[in-house]
């Protein structure tokens, strides 16, 4: 008799293959959805910085004393300041709305408004009486000055 050699088959059953497709499907039904929130957060913070030059003009002029310029007239009034803004407007008391562009790629966003208004020493809407006086906080993000995007998109510090 010859020397028989087992050949032994290699590879993955069809079962164990198929379990696996089952786990990666289920880890992916649950984690891309969270995906999505995340890169709408991160979207929503590269535009939500694009405020800074309009809240730095809004303290300035509160702190000189100069009359206050009215809606749309404080001098930061911007079209499309960067990719995912559409424009930046200022009311009469200097509460700044950014209206989101379509480039955002989120219907849950797109063309949607987020505020910034700045407050006095004791937390209400600077207004005429306030000249003179540095602004003392920013509400970011709160729906009593017109914000409509959902608070879980905003950041941290943009949540009223």
């Amino acid at each position: 008799m010859g020397n028989r050699r087992a050949i032994r088959q290699a590879g993955f059953t069809l079962i164990e293959v198929m379990v696996v497709a089952a786990v990666i499907g289920i880890l992916a039904s649950i984690l891309m959805p969270q995906v999505r929130s995340y890169a709408a957060r991160t979207k929503i913070s590269e535009a939500v910085l694009a405020l800074t030059n309009c809240r730095n003009i809004i303290h300035e002029v509160y702190l000189s004393g100069s009359d206050i310029p009215g809606a749309d007239n404080w001098g930061c009034e911007v079209e499309r300041p960067s990719r995912f803004v559409e424009r930046i407007r200022t009311t009469d008391e200097g509460v700044i709305r950014l209206t989101l562009g379509n480039e955002i790629g989120d219907l849950r966003l797109a063309i949607h408004d987020i505020t910034l208004a700045p407050l006095n020493g004791s937390g209400q809407l600077m207004r005429e009486d306030d000249l003179g006086t540095p602004v003392r906080r920013w509400r970011c993000g709160a729906t009593v000055d017109g914000t409509d995007v959902k608070a879980e998109f905003l950041p941290s510090t943009c949540r009223g």
